[in-house]
């Protein structure tokens, strides 16, 4: 059989997988926090029919002669470049202005996330979109806790939050209904969210400041896609811990503001026309080698 029929079938496959990639970008165009994909194609082994030679004396050196068997997909690689944002002027709605990513937990393990569209349950607990809570970090730079993020009231008083406000370092800023202001804190030793509002009296301790947990890993693209356009750690993409902003470069906290997808659909759709076009090629080799094919069997019956 000719080898370019084999050829041909792997061209296609390869140009379908990354027609399903382009599709899967442009369906998530408007996705908060989308990632896009792109597909890396490499050669498959050659044939050697004949060996190099070196030069002598008398002539020159031979190149090697080989035919290639066709192509394969290299890599799915997972693009981490920033998405535009999107102002919304909603307090909940959080993006990062950095390398880093937000961290919600699903009760189970952490995941980690640029999608930022989060609000407050009846039980005035920060959550995503899938009620996922958002984990908060108390402690020191060296030892980070996780706790969840309740804007309920201040549980030392009984004092309602009227109003809440998150800075650039994740800190929630809140309001009491007596007028109170300060920052929302979590003491571990009672187990109870209060007003921190910075006075030195011994009762505001600055290790309990509840800030919006972010977390930075070494290699983006190895984060595995867990739908929902949350991520997960992978041995290839190193550890992510839950930290303050401020203790692991992870960037600025923007509220009111939305990272969308990243998608370019002038690129995706440019991409379309290559991969469409090298699908119909790849299906005109496999017609041209039927064709030939067929002349060697019509050699028969004539």
């Amino acid at each position: 059989m000719l080898k370019s029929l084999y050829s041909g079938v792997s061209g296609m496959k390869g140009f379908q997988t990354q027609l399903d990639t382009i599709g899967n970008n442009i369906a998530n165009v408007n996705t908060v926090g989308f990632k896009k994909s792109r597909v890396e194609f490499q050669d498959i082994v050659n044939q050697n029919l004949s060996g190099a030679t070196a030069p002598n004396g008398q002539t020159g050196g031979i190149n090697p002669q080989q035919v290639g068997l066709g192509s394969k997909i290299a890599a799915i690689d997972t693009i981490h470049t920033p998405g535009s944002p999107m102002t919304t002027n909603v307090g909940t709605d959080l993006a990062i202005d950095g390398d880093g990513y937000f961290v919600v937990n699903n009760g189970t393990q952490d995941y980690l996330t640029k999608a930022g569209n989060f609000n407050r349950d009846a039980n005035g607990t920060l959550v995503n979109s899938n009620g996922y809570k958002v984990v908060g970090v108390t402690g020191t730079a060296t030892n980070p806790q996780e706790v969840n993020i309740s804007i309920n009231q201040d549980d030392k008083t009984g004092q309602k939050f009227t109003s809440f406000s998150i800075d650039a370092d994740g800190h929630i800023n809140v309001v009491s209904e007596d007028g109170t202001s300060g920052e929302l804190a979590y003491d571990s030793q009672n187990q109870q969210y209060y007003l921190n509002d910075g006075t030195n009296d011994g009762t505001n301790n600055p290790d309990d400041i509840i800030s919006i947990g972010t977390a930075v890993v070494n290699n983006p693209e190895g984060l595995t896609k867990a739908g929902d356009t949350l991520f997960e750690t992978s041995p290839n993409s190193g550890a992510a811990t839950a930290e303050r902003s401020e203790n692991n470069n992870a960037g600025q906290i923007e509220s009111g503001v939305l990272e969308m997808s990243n998608v370019d659909l002038t690129e995706e759709f440019t991409e379309m026309i290559v991969a469409q076009r090298g699908f119909q090629a790849n299906a005109r080799t496999i017609t041209t080698s039927d064709t030939i094919l067929q002349e060697l069997i019509d050699l028969k019956r004539n």
